[in-house]
């Protein structure tokens, strides 16, 4: 029996500098949450749950948090931009030592305004990929435009997407939706992409959209290292017998990627631990 590897596999750039952060945090003996589990990877998060990493589940969980003590030489209540950015070292109510990570998928804006109104070390492990498309929907909807994320609604790396805009979002995962979507008289649109989105199915719903003859931008937001391994795996499956998608059952990178090998092999298996 040949067992090959698929050319491009792994954790992205982003997700590995997520949760090296966590574990270089965890070293240096502070209490450590993050926002959301780090990554969709259920045995990442399990293991750093049993080194001692609390997960929030929720903006009502961070608010439960204990405040923070102010810097040295800092008033009570004031912030500095190296306090978010970087974290200042501060203390819990109890005198321990704290963090709040935030998951590489990033968050609305809203989240860090609570953590400098609550004075907490911030530690922002956001994909710099992610952070772009932040800033870009956050640019383009400042100018009046209408973002459209072609994503999934409700995942993570989708609803920080939103939190960043400043006027009407439309998210569209699929050609019926993008079909069905009609752009208010007078605006122009801006589209990106969630970083995981399957390419194809990218491509397919930006040609509905440009059909309808709207004016605006499309950016093609796809990670580079998620359309390697799209490709990658497309290409391995189409020349096996047997394809095993190794990875997180709730992570939208992996289902991507079971749903393309799936296409091109009859016999593709979603496997998660050893168990499976």
């Amino acid at each position: 029996m040949e067992v090959r590897l698929a050319e491009h596999i792994g954790f992205c750039f982003g997700v590995k500098r997520a949760v090296d952060t966590v574990y270089e945090q965890i070293k240096n003996g502070k209490t450590i949450y993050t926002y959301g589990p780090i990554v969709n990877n259920e045995e990442v998060v399990r293991d750093l749950v049993e080194k001692g990493v609390r997960v929030l589940e929720s903006r009502e969980e961070l608010m439960e948090l204990p405040d923070g003590m102010p810097c040295s030489g800092e008033s009570e209540g004031e912030t500095t931009e190296r306090d978010v950015q970087t974290g200042s070292g501060e203390k819990s109510q109890g005198g321990e030592a704290a963090g709040v990570i935030i998951r590489a998928h990033g968050v609305p804006e809203e989240i860090y305004g609570i953590l400098k109104e609550k004075n907490l070390e911030c530690i922002d492990a956001t994909c710099p990929f992610v952070r772009r498309i932040q800033k870009k929907a956050e640019e383009e909807s400042r100018k009046g435009r209408h973002i459209v994320i072609v994503g999934n609604a409700g995942h993570p790396e989708v609803e920080g997407i939103i939190g960043w805009c400043r006027g009407p979002v439309t998210v569209i995962k699929n050609e019926e939706e993008a079909r069905n979507f009609a752009l208010p008289e007078g605006r122009e649109m801006c589209v990106v992409a969630q970083t995981t989105f399957n390419y194809n199915k990218f491509q397919g719903i930006v040609e509905i959209l440009e059909e309808k003859g709207y004016n605006g931008s499309v950016v093609n937001t796809i990670c580079n290292a998620t359309e390697e391994r799209q490709r990658s795996a497309r290409a391995l499956a189409a020349e096996a017998d047997v394809m095993i998608v190794i990875g997180g059952k709730h992570s939208s990178n992996t289902r991507r990627l079971y749903e393309i090998c799936s296409e091109e092999c009859a016999h593709t298996y979603f496997i998660q631990t050893l168990d499976d």
